[in-house]
């Protein structure tokens, strides 16, 4: 099973008064890696389609650590599910080696006219399915002991 990996910046106004990311903006950065991997790196290989709609049924997010601006966040991302007419990915967010979040979304593909959910296609469950593991990798990640101050 291989993973999506990709960075992402941090952005000076993804920070709040703590001077680390706040929690809504770290949903932004999911977003930003989700966006590398299925539209620029599914286009690279023919899979145009999931450009064309996709919307965000499920997000779960387990904080573990701040993340600061100092350093870019990088992005693992794996398959979970693959269903008909969904999937889900789950990703792991560390910043100097270290896990800040742990991530998952439930993604539905959308008729682009009628924005109604769609069924993939065989192209797409083919490069999805390159990354499919039913165990999250967040799994296999440890807490690290106490990590936020207090």
């Amino acid at each position: 099973m291989s993973r999506y990996v990709t960075q992402v910046r941090v952005r000076w106004s993804d920070l709040d008064a703590f001077r680390h990311v706040n929690n809504a903006k770290t949903v932004t950065l999911l977003e930003e890696a989700r966006v590398d991997w299925l539209f620029s790196e599914a286009a690279r290989h023919g899979v145009n389609r999931l450009t064309e709609g996709i919307v965000v049924a499920k997000l779960e997010i387990d904080y573990r650590r701040p993340i600061g601006m100092e350093l870019p966040v990088t992005v693992s991302m794996g398959v979970t599910k693959l269903g008909n007419a969904s999937f889900t990915i789950d990703y792991v967010l560390s910043q100097a080696g270290a896990t800040a979040a742990c991530a998952s979304t439930v993604l539905v593909p959308v008729d682009p006219v009628t924005f109604r959910p769609r069924r993939m296609d065989d192209h797409e469950r083919g490069f999805l399915s390159r990354y499919l593991n039913p165990v999250p990798a967040a799994a296999g990640q440890p807490d690290g002991g106490a990590a936020w101050p207090g």
